[in-house]
């Protein structure tokens, strides 16, 4: 139930840079669209619009912004988004998924191609490599100022629902069958714990060492990925210590 943090290969990065391109309210408005498109714009009947709202107040996301994205997926006006996921295989044979949301798919395609192919990668047929991952609900809890050691965490986050923890020195990382996320997270935080962050994940099943002359090439392929407008998640098993 313990072992090497894999946060920052998973999400980290994504979430960072995101943040620091300015880029995450428009991407979670998309995603508050088309979650309140497909299942309806009433939170408490769409857990998947549930979902997504809590993710965007824990981001700081204005309540207009929110309200405007809800109200477009209720009408008839805006940009018609479809989700689309490509697989292929970054430098070093390490498979990668790339989820969009895009409202011009040829536009997307092109630009994902050329993030491969011009970063050493190439991209598969669908199925190619999604097999090897696993869905997942993921919460992250830091470790820093919290009054609790891992026989204490363990016992909370199994009495919860959850299936796994995995424990580092700076993060406590929880995974739940992705239908149960919701009543785990719930139950958490009400035993007291802070969130740093809960959503659904791909886990790759097995993670490939990136052989350390495409590590460079390795990062600018995922980089040019996640500065893309239409991309909204990238997920790889690249083994990759902290430091890389």
């Amino acid at each position: 139930m313990s072992g090497h943090s894999k946060w920052n290969n998973i999400q980290g990065r994504k979430n960072a840079q995101d943040a620091k391109r300015g880029k995450i309210f428009q991407k979670l408005s998309r995603e508050i669209y088309m979650a309140a498109k497909s299942g309806g714009p009433d939170p408490d009947s769409n857990p998947s619009l549930r979902l997504m709202l809590d993710k965007a107040k824990a981001a700081n996301m204005p309540k207009d912004n929110i309200k405007r994205a809800i109200d477009k997926a209720s009408g008839s006006e805006g940009a018609d988004y479809e989700e689309i996921t490509y697989e292929g295989y970054a430098p070093g044979g390490v498979a990668i998924l790339v989820h969009t949301l895009t409202d011009n798919r040829n536009r997307t395609a092109s630009e994902v191609r050329i993030a491969f192919t011009r970063n050493g990668g190439n991209l598969g047929e669908t199925g190619s490599v999604n097999y090897m991952f696993d869905r997942k609900g993921y919460i992250v809890i830091s470790r820093e100022e919290l009054d609790t050691d891992e026989d204490a965490m363990f016992e909370d986050v199994i009495d919860a629902g959850a299936e796994d923890l995995k424990t580092s020195e700076e993060l406590f990382e929880i995974y739940t069958d992705p239908k149960d996320l919701p009543d785990v997270r719930a139950s958490l935080e009400g035993k007291g714990y802070k969130l740093d962050t809960f959503e659904l994940v791909m886990v790759p099943q097995n993670l490939v060492p990136v052989p350390e002359d495409k590590i460079e090439q390795f990062h600018h392929m995922i980089d040019a990925l996640e500065e893309n407008d239409d991309v909204s998640e990238v997920f790889h098993a690249g083994d990759l210590s902290d430091e890389e």
